[in-house]
C-alpha cells in the first residue's frame, strides 16, 4: 500500500476515502480532541496526534508516498470575513514547510470553492511557487460532491502537487451525477419515532441538499448555516434552524435533522461513530471532505503514483 500523513484531519472523511483507495496513514495529526478522538475510536490502529500541525515532529516520515490534509477553510469561506493569508487560522505556510521537511511524492489538500475567486489568485500562485521549489507542478480542481455519489452539492477544491511524472499519468475522476438525494439518504431514519412521510415531503426531500455547514470554534453552532442556506433546506422540507436529538415525533410539521441523518448526507458510513456532545459531532461531520470524494481522487492518484513507482523500478 501507498504511505500517507495527513494534516488537518478532522473526523477522517478524508483518510477514510483515502484508506479505501489504498493508503496506508502512518500519521493524522488534529488539533480538536474531539476530532482526534473520532478517529481513534473509529480506527484504533492509526497513529493519531492530537496537536497543532505547527507542533508536528516530521523526522519519522520521510519520503512517504502523500501528505494530504484540509487545511481549516475559514480564511477562504463565503460563510466568513475571507481574510485569505491575512486569516490567523491559514496553515498554508506551515504546510509548506512541512513539505520541504518530509518531501513527499505528492501533496493533496481540499477547501472550499472560495479559494478559486478572483481575490485570492496572488495566495494561488504562492501556493504554485512554493510547491515549484520542491519539485511539483500544482493543478487546482473543482469536483462537485453530488458528481461523486453524495447527497449534497459541496463543491470542493482540490488542490494536488504532482512530479511530472506522476502528473502524466493522472486522470481527475469522471464525474457521475449521483442518484442520491436527501429521501433516499434518510428516510429510513426520519421515520423511526413514527413521522409519517406524505408524498408532498417526498417529492421535496428528493433532490440533492445544498452544502451543510459545519461553522468553526468561532462561529456557528448545531444548525444547518446562514439564512439562505436555511431557505434552501426548507425548500427540501427540512428545518435548518438546529439539530435534533432524535427522529421527529407524529406532530412535528417540518422535521430538523439528526446527527446521523448528516453524517449520511455527507457521505459516512453508519457505522463511523462521532464523539463529542451535539455542536462538536456536527461540527465535525460539517466541516468534512465526504469520503466517497475523497476515494475517487484518491483512487487516481494510486494509480497514477504506482505508475510512476513501476516505470521507475523498470529502468
Amino acid at each position: 500500500m501507498l504511505t500517507s500523513v495527513e494534516l488537518c484531519a478532522g473526523a477522517g472523511g478524508q483518510a477514510l476515502g483515502l484508506e479505501e483507495a489504498g493508503f496506508s496513514h502512518e500519521a493524522l495529526v488534529e488539533i480538536d480532541p474531539y476530532a482526534a478522538a473520532t478517529l481513534v475510536k473509529n480506527r484504533p490502529h492509526w497513529n493519531v496526534f492530537c496537536q497543532s500541525v505547527a507542533d508536528f515532529s516530521t523526522s519519522k516520515y520521510k519520503g512517504i508516498d502523500l501528505l494530504a490534509g484540509g487545511l481549516p477553510c475559514p480564511p477562504f469561506s463565503i460563510a466568513g470575513k475571507q481574510l485569505g493569508e491575512a486569516d490567523e487560522r491559514n496553515l498554508f505556510p506551515v504546510a509548506m514547510d512541512i513539505i520541504n521537511d518530509i518531501r513527499p511524492n505528492a501533496v493533496m489538500f481540499e477547501n472550499v470553492r472560495g479559494l478559486l475567486d478572483p481575490k485570492f489568485e496572488n495566495f494561488r500562485d504562492f501556493i504554485r511557487a512554493q510547491l515549484a521549489k520542491q519539485g511539483f507542478e500544482t493543478v487546482f480542481g473543482l469536483l462537485n460532491s453530488s458528481d461523486f455519489g453524495v447527497a449534497q452539492l459541496r463543491p470542493r477544491v482540490v488542490i494536488l502537487g504532482l512530479r511530472s511524472s506522476t502528473l502524466d499519468n493522472f486522470q481527475w475522476p469522471e464525474a457521475t451525477p449521483s442518484t442520491k438525494t436527501v429521501f433516499t439518504e434518510i428516510h429510513d431514519l426520519i421515520i423511526e419515532n413514527g413521522w409519517p412521510i406524505t408524498e408532498t415531503w417526498k417529492q421535496k426531500a428528493n433532490a440533492v441538499a445544498p452544502t451543510l455547514v459545519g461553522g468553526s470554534k468561532k462561529h456557528g453552532g448545531p444548525d444547518l448555516g446562514p439564512t439562505r442556506a436555511k431557505r434552501a433546506w426548507a425548500e427540501l422540507g427540512i428545518d435548518g434552524s438546529g439539530i435534533a436529538n432524535t427522529a421527529p415525533s407524529p406532530e412535528i410539521l417540518m422535521p430538523k435533522l439528526t446527527i446521523r441523518m448528516t453524517a449520511r448526507i455527507q457521505g459516512f458510513p453508519d457505522e463511523w461513530e462521532f464523539t463529542g456532545g451535539k455542536t462538536a459531532q456536527y461540527r465535525q461531520i460539517g466541516n468534512a471532505f465526504p469520503p466517497p470524494v475523497a476515494k475517487a481522487v484518491g483512487l487516481q492518484l494510486e494509480k497514477a503514483l504506482s505508475h510512476t513507482t513501476q516505470k521507475v523500478f523498470a529502468i
